[in-house]
């Protein structure tokens, strides 16, 4: 897994662009998707590429989400890691350490890249402003309001009012770009699609 393994931390967290032209200003995008869409399913593939520029680090997996704060995201390939979070509380599930981590979900979620799809006020935590087309896709610059963020800056392009690229820089100088491989707004959902039982035998940590 190397030792940064691609975004551990950034789920504390998009497809190539649809075919059609883009209608809409990414910002409009943006909100339209919020208020039309309470939850997704999907797939994802992920590159993370360190200040240094070495060799990206690459993975795919799948996603489920619903609005306000509830996510499943897991880690395939070429590791396993999961993330469920059920709207009270975020569990991070590590397969190769059997290890859970257990945190709240507003203090896990709160102005992360993740909240811009999950959470409940978007404008609270973010300043979006436009920035331009590119590939097809509009896209929207949205800034952390607050000084501890993580992460300097998220870019999200949009296409027929659905997110299908995020980027995020970190504080630290590493870029992480999650292309939405499949985006499936408004599905049936499992009634236990956020549900976590630590497996048998894991060590659990933290709340």
């Amino acid at each position: 897994m190397g030792d940064n393994p691609p975004m551990r931390t950034f789920i504390l967290l998009c497809g190539l662009a649809a075919p059609g032209l883009v209608s809409a200003a990414g910002i409009d995008q943006l909100k339209a998707f919020w208020a039309d869409t309470h939850a997704a399913q999907g797939t994802f593939a992920q590159s993370v590429v360190a200040k240094s520029g070495r060799k990206p680090q690459n993975s795919s997996g799948s996603f489920v989400l619903a609005r306000p704060g509830k996510l499943r995201w897991a880690y395939e390939k070429p590791y396993q890691l999961l993330l469920v979070a059920d709207g009270e509380k975020l569990w991070t599930y590590d397969a190769d350490l059997n290890q859970v981590t257990v945190s709240k979900t507003g203090k896990a979620l709160g102005a992360t890249p993740a909240a811009l799809l999950t959470g409940e006020e978007l404008d609270r935590h973010f300043t979006l402003s436009e920035a331009g087309v590119a590939d097809g896709l509009e896209i929207v610059d949205a800034e952390p309001k607050g000084a501890d963020s993580s992460f300097a800056r998220v870019r999200i392009g949009m296409a027929n009012n659905l997110p299908r690229l995020m980027e995020v820089r970190d504080n630290f100088g590493q870029t992480t770009t999650l292309l939405f491989t499949r985006f499936q707004p408004n599905p049936t959902l499992a009634k236990d699609a956020f549900r976590f039982v630590p497996p048998k035998g894991a060590d659990v940590v933290g709340e």
